[in-house]
């Protein structure tokens, strides 16, 4: 590990939307900032994600000054969507949790439910250090996360995939491979390290911020969504399947809980604390 560091940085405003990669990015308590923190639900208020709809995988979300987002499809008029004002909120089930958010404007609603075809409506988590805890079997009291999976911050590695990449060239969906990492929607990558050596990571630092290594990371069914065509194979749920279950999971990268605010920075060594 004397060589590793942080080769990119990804950061998904809304869920499910394709993202961006800045050089560095301020890390909370929750999460990267600006993570994660819109959503689309449905009318009966669950939400809405690539599992669901594959074709969100085409839509693109940048963060703005304060907040809000741009939201933007080819072919399409984007569109700037504020942060609303929290005069009231909605329910929101994400994975059997219930949370309060905040509902974006009508324009915002129209304009995803006619990307999708479907009606969804597009929500704010205004205040995440009380709005969803974080899976109470991995967290320490307080611990809280934005709209993202389960957990603040994912992690992977160059060569994880690599080796992943090696195994589906080997089996009977060779031509699927190889995949690009952003199947996995992490929010760091790492470079310079052994294939799965983060299945040995219990606490690590990222440059100046450290964090506790909660639990594997189970993959679903949007690892196998091209983000750039939203076609779905078979790939690489089914290698993960032969050669990297765990219980009932099929694994790729680790989830991270901050310890403490900090930023980390594109070229940031990482270094491996317990």
């Amino acid at each position: 590990m004397g060589n590793a560091e942080l080769h990119s940085i990804h950061v998904h405003p809304v869920k499910a939307f394709r993202g961006q990669s800045p050089r560095e990015a301020a890390v909370e308590p929750w999460g990267l900032a600006g993570d994660r923190r819109w959503v689309l639900i449905d009318d009966g208020g669950k939400v809405v994600t690539q599992r669901q709809h594959p074709r969100l995988a085409l839509a693109a979300a940048e963060l703005l000054p304060g907040g809000g987002v741009r939201l933007s499809a080819q072919g399409r008029e984007p569109v700037n969507v504020s942060v609303p004002a929290p005069m009231g909120t909605t329910a929101v089930e994400i994975f059997g949790d219930k949370v309060e958010a905040v509902l974006a404007d009508e324009a915002a609603h129209a304009w995803c439910s006619d990307y999708l075809g479907a009606k969804v409506r597009l929500v704010h988590m205004d205040d995440p250090a009380t709005r969803r805890p974080v899976d109470p079997d991995f967290a320490h009291p307080g611990e809280t996360v934005s709209f993202a999976d389960g957990f603040p911050l994912l992690v992977t590695t160059l060569a994880s995939l690599d080796a992943l990449n090696s195994l589906i060239a080997q089996g009977d969906e060779a031509h699927e491979g190889p995949l690009p990492m952003n199947r996995f929607r992490p929010n760091a990558v790492v470079r310079g390290t052994e294939a799965w050596a983060e299945d040995d990571w219990s606490r690590i630092a990222i440059g100046e911020v450290t964090f506790r290594v909660a639990k594997m990371c189970g993959r679903c069914v949007v690892t196998t969504t091209d983000q750039v065509t939203a076609e779905r194979g078979k790939e690489p749920l089914r290698t993960l399947g032969r050669h990297r279950r765990f219980g009932g999971q099929l694994a790729f990268g680790q989830n991270l809980v901050p310890e403490a605010p900090g930023t980390v920075r594109v070229g940031d060594p990482v270094t491996v604390l317990e």
